[in-house]
């Protein structure tokens, strides 16, 4: 039996007349996913993705990458036969005799799709025959029974019977679902070294949106390792959202700046806007449509949504935060389950370190940030804060 990949996607099922353009997209980023395997070749066939290598061993690894493409939704090897009774129940047998050999399993259940109405035998009967075909193919050693347990099964078979294929398959491999990159835009995300906005920068791409990055950092205040963990973010963000261009910016000048002129209290708060302002300015060079933080009202003290409104006051596009109202517990998880917790806990300090206000403002008068601000060449400091950046480009490993 040929093995084949069989991949699923959910939200672009729903796209109605746009449909076409978001498989188009998605069959181009799971052929970039896998062209590193030999022969590889996706195509598409009765709203279903399917992919193949000339190496079929190579077949879990090539789902597990398949996997992480934004858009799918499930990855199954699925055992491909042509679509005749005479073949179609002999080869579930096949299959599950096979699989049996590779774990223990003890109870099964079929389910039977028929895609092709023309095919002679209705779903429920296909599921019939073939469960019988199995227990009589698989019943031989006493030691080793195989019964039918509709309910809790240990083994689920799928069976999909198509015009020309039937796809034989048990084990489906969950996607991140989502949109494929490059379907919803550009966002530049203001990416620090901790948890929250990387994980903020994978949710956006995983909506489509192609991603840029911004670093703050106060060298020589900051080390350069900690610029390198945040450049070690990016290297796993790439894995997912494809090359990243991060730009790193000096923010030491304004912070002295502020600090000099301005009360203590409210260094966070100014600090954050001039941050916004040269995000700003940056997303306007590289035709970003929006800017993209990590914040979520009330983590730390500039992220009370007084805060943050201060905060947009300093810019006029949209910023975007995907994880406002999340849990910590809940945002730490994703960082978890996408490789970026381990670097992102590193114990290397950041800009926001650098003349932390023993008691900053957690409720700022928009009136009074902006005396303080007049008391700043504010168009001087960002012009020069520009002349220290540094750009990287990431690509994925």
């Amino acid at each position: 039996m040929n093995k084949v990949l069989i991949i699923k996607y959910g939200e672009i099922a729903l796209k109605g007349m746009n449909k076409p353009y978001f498989e188009r997209v998605l069959m181009e980023r799971i052929k970039k996913a896998i062209k590193g395997f030999p022969g590889a070749n996706v195509w598409r066939y009765e709203g279903v993705v399917f992919a193949r290598t000339d190496d079929p061993e190579k077949l879990p690894e090539m789902a597990q990458e398949v996997a992480r493409v934004f858009g799918v939704s499930t990855v199954s090897i699925a055992a491909e036969v042509e679509s005749d009774p005479e073949t179609i129940f002999p080869a579930a047998a096949e299959y599950m005799k096979e699989i049996r050999q590779q774990q223990k399993i003890y109870t099964f259940k079929v389910e039977a799709k028929r895609s092709n109405k023309q095919f002679p035998i209705i779903s429920p009967e296909i599921a019939r025959k073939a469960g019988g075909s199995i227990l009589k193919a698989c019943n031989d050693d006493p030691n080793y029974p195989l019964r039918v347990n509709v309910h809790t099964p240990d083994c689920l078979l799928f069976m999909d019977v198509r015009r020309d294929k039937t796809y034989i398959y048990h084990d489906k491999m969950e996607g991140f679902g989502g949109l494929p990159l490059g379907t919803n835009g550009k966002g530049l995300v203001l990416l620090s070294g901790g948890i929250d906005s990387p994980v903020a920068s994978w949710m956006m791409a995983k909506r489509g949106m192609n991603i840029e990055a911004i670093h703050f950092h106060s060298y020589p205040f900051t080390s350069d390792r900690a610029k390198e963990k945040v450049l070690d973010l990016v290297k796993v963000l790439a894995g997912y959202c494809g090359r990243i261009k991060v730009h790193c910016i000096n923010l030491l000048e304004i912070q002295q700046a502020i600090n000099e002129h301005c009360p203590e209290e409210q260094m966070t708060i100014l600090s954050r806007r001039f941050m916004m302002r040269i995000a700003e300015r940056l997303a306007a060079d590289v035709r970003a449509d929006v800017l993209i933080t990590g914040e979520n009202v009330g983590q730390v003290a500039s992220q009370t949504v007084q805060g943050l409104v201060v905060t947009d006051n300093a810019v006029q596009m949209p910023v975007m935060r995907p994880l406002i109202a999340m849990d910590k517990v809940d945002i730490m998880a994703i960082a978890q389950k996408i490789g970026t917790f381990d670097i992102s806990i590193q114990p290397y300090e950041d800009c926001c370190t650098v003349f932390l206000p023993k008691h900053p403002s957690t409720k700022p008068k928009l009136e009074s940030i902006l005396r303080s601000e007049a008391n700043l060449d504010v168009e001087g400091l960002i012009e020069r804060a520009f002349q220290t950046m540094e750009e990287y480009t990431i690509n994925p490993e």
